[in-house]
């Protein structure tokens, strides 16, 4: 395993990690809609601000979140750059693991056996 593919796997596990909780997947649901100020997402996901400063923390910090100040607020909105490098990864594993399983069974990859 080369370094740079061990930082890939680094970063893929940080990504991962930031969508395995119910309440970052709700955050990212609800702007999804388009950018908000926290105040509008306190009340939008009936939390507490300090329990959604913790949790748009960990979505920035794994490049999901992307947030912008003015005045007083943070308006936070999705870094689509940051969604497409995972999309990126599952669909590169995706195509690992069916390319994998048709050498496995023999077939030609273009035969539909196992796509």
């Amino acid at each position: 395993m080369t370094t740079s593919t061990a930082l890939d796997l680094d970063s893929a596990a940080r990504r991962h990690q930031a969508l395995a909780d119910p309440t970052r997947l709700q955050i990212l649901e609800t702007l999804a809609g388009g950018e908000q100020c926290v105040c509008d997402l306190t009340a939008a996901l009936r939390t507490a601000q300090s329990r959604l400063s913790f949790h748009l923390k960990a979505l920035r910090e794994a490049g999901f979140l992307k947030a912008r100040r003015s005045g007083r607020w943070v308006y936070y909105s999705i870094d689509p750059e940051g969604v497409a490098q995972t999309r990126s990864y599952l669909g590169e594993l995706a195509d690992r693991a069916q390319a994998g399983a048709a050498s496995l069974c023999g077939c030609a990859p273009d035969d539909g056996c196992c796509s």
